[in-house]
Formats: structure tokens, sequence, C-alpha cells
């Protein structure tokens, strides 16, 4: 009877969180048809410019590849940089030479399965191979290390500042601080400033390991790597201290995990989304995640600046902008001015 007694308090109990409830139901389902949704849209064809080709060879292609014919070997170059197409094509003297992009392991393999079945079926030599970025040898992880990197700094600075956060509002510290004649907005700050310390020194430990100590590529600035992971930490910081705002307890922080960052990585760029839905490409423009690995990958394999990346940059500084003002606004349940 004293079990059942235990058991019944703990039902009544959840049945009285209904947030609770509907996480535990619907986050599992939302996740799991996330995964669907950019799995079974996976790229099976490779974008391929074609300079200059026989009509037979052109024809053998556009059976295995999406083909674009263009005019010169520079718009085929500007459009591999752009990254609309995977790789280009050029004959000399009966020669194929190909040109990859090359940060992605999985579209070179891609590329490469389909040069073979070509290469097979043709009397033509094997074509020249020459990688814009990365190398035949690029693993996995290599491709993904910038993405994980950022994902982790992310992930572990939201937990980290929302824990935080909430044992100020649960022990009464941040009771007390309302009381004082502080405005919301100095408070937001002062904690963004006082956990920031101790965030940007995770940041950059966590970077220097992936560098130097897993060996992972690197193409670009150190320091233009280290900014966008300090804005990836600056935003999911104050993204972690506004949503501890609306949770009781630890419980109800890491509720917000599965809806709020797990998608992250999801649409990070680990997936490549070129086929997915509209509405997943959709989506993935609302996750910090998303513009900070682009940058990531662009710096840290394709040895781009900071001000190649600046978009990325200004949507980051944007976000974490936006958290903090929410986060004062939200401070209005527990003090009007």
């Amino acid at each position: 009877m004293r079990v059942l007694s235990i058991a019944k308090r703990l039902i009544k109990q959840l049945r009285g969180d209904k947030r609770s409830i509907a996480l535990m139901f619907v986050a599992p389902v939302f996740v799991m048809y996330l995964l669907s949704a950019i799995l079974t849209s996976s790229t099976t064809i490779p974008n391929i410019d074609v300079v200059s080709a026989p009509d037979t060879y052109v024809e053998r292609l556009q059976s295995q590849a999406n083909v674009v014919n263009v005019d010169s070997e520079e718009i085929a170059l500007r459009n591999l940089k752009d990254k609309s197409i995977d790789a280009y094509i050029i004959f000399n003297e009966n020669k194929p030479k190909i040109t990859l992009e090359g940060a992605d392991p999985s579209i070179t393999s891609l590329v490469m399965n389909m040069m073979n079945k070509i290469s097979s079926n043709n009397s033509m030599q094997k074509p020249e191979i020459k990688f814009l970025h990365g190398s035949m040898d690029m693993g996995a992880f290599d491709s993904m290390a910038p993405i994980l990197m950022g994902f982790f700094i992310f992930f572990f600075v939201f937990l980290i500042a929302g824990v935080s956060f909430l044992r100020e509002r649960i022990s009464g510290t941040l009771d007390r601080i309302l009381a004082t004649p502080l405005k919301r907005w100095e408070i937001v700050l002062g904690y963004f400033l006082g956990f920031g310390l101790f965030v940007s020194i995770q940041t950059i430990i966590l970077q220097v390991f992936s560098i130097y100590g897993l060996k992972v590529p690197m193409e670009g600035s150190f320091w233009a790597v280290l900014v966008i992971n300090l804005l990836l930490a600056a935003g999911s910081l104050a993204l972690g201290t506004l949503l501890s705002a609306f949770a009781r307890n630890e419980f109800q922080l890491f509720q917000f995990i599965p809806i709020v960052i797990v998608p992250q990585i999801m649409f990070s760029g680990i997936f490549d989304l070129r086929n997915a839905p509209t509405w997943a490409k959709i989506l993935s423009k609302i996750f910090p995640m998303t513009y900070g690995a682009d940058a990531l990958k662009d710096v840290m394999l394709r040895g781009k600046s900071l001000m190649d990346v600046k978009y990325d940059l200004i949507i980051l500084t944007g976000y974490a902008l936006l958290f903090l003002i929410l986060n004062t606004l939200a401070l209005k349940k527990y003090r009007r001015a």
C-alpha cells in the first residue's frame, strides 16, 4: 500500500503539470518526425556544371546528376564558391578535369561514385581530380567537427546559464536583487556579463581542444573562429536565462531541450537539406545554430574571413540582443519597473 501511495502521489503530481505531460508525448514524436523528413530527403544526385564536354559525355552525365552547361570556367568556379554546385567539369584534349567543392565528404563520395560509373561505361580517360577545399582523405568527422564544436558550445552554455539563473531565482537571490533600485535591463545585463566570463573561458577551452587536441581541419583564422563561437555562446547564454524564467525547477528547464536544442543539430548542416521539404528549409532559418554552423564551416573548412561571413555574424548578434530584450521583458512577471 505504501508503494502504491508513492505511485499515486507522483501520478497526481504529473497530471497537474500539463506542460510536462504534453512534452512527454509530443516532443519524441516531433523529433522523430523531423528526423524522418530530413533523412528521407537526403541528397542522392549531385549538382554539376559543365564548361565543355562531348555531347555523348554530357548525356551520360545527365543520367547521374543535375547538369547545367555554363559558358566559362570562371562562372563555374563562382558557382562552386557560392556552394550552388558540388563540382564542375571541363575537357582538355579529350581528358575530363573535375573540380570538387570538397568540404563535405558525403557529397564528394557521391560525385566520385558518379564519375566512376561514367568512366566504367566510357572509353574516355579517368578524370583529373582537383579540390577547391579539403581532399580525398577528409573524413566525416573532419567535415562535422566545426558544427559539433559550435553545437556543444551552444548546448553546454544553455545548460549552465539556464540552471544557474534558475537557482538564483529559486534561492531568492534574484528576488532580493529585484527589490533594489536596479532596473530590469541592468539586472539582465549584469547576469549576462557575470556568466559570460565563465562561458567565454569554457568556449576557449573547447575550441583549443578541438583544433589543437583533435587536429580538426583549420583553413581560416583561429581568432575568426573564436569570434563566431563567442557569438554563439552569447546567444545561448541569453536564451538559457530567458527560458529559465519560465521554469519552476530544473526538470521543467530540461523540458525545453527537445524543442529548442535538439532541432538545432538537425538543421545545422550535418544533414543535407537541399532536397528537404520547403517547411523544413524555412524552419532551419529560425535557429541560431544554422548561421553559426554555416560560418564555422566557411572559416574552418573553406578558409573564409569574418567579412565573408558577416551576414551570419549579424544574425547571431541579433539573436543575442533579441533574447536579452525578451529576458528583460520576462522579468516583468517578478517586478514591473
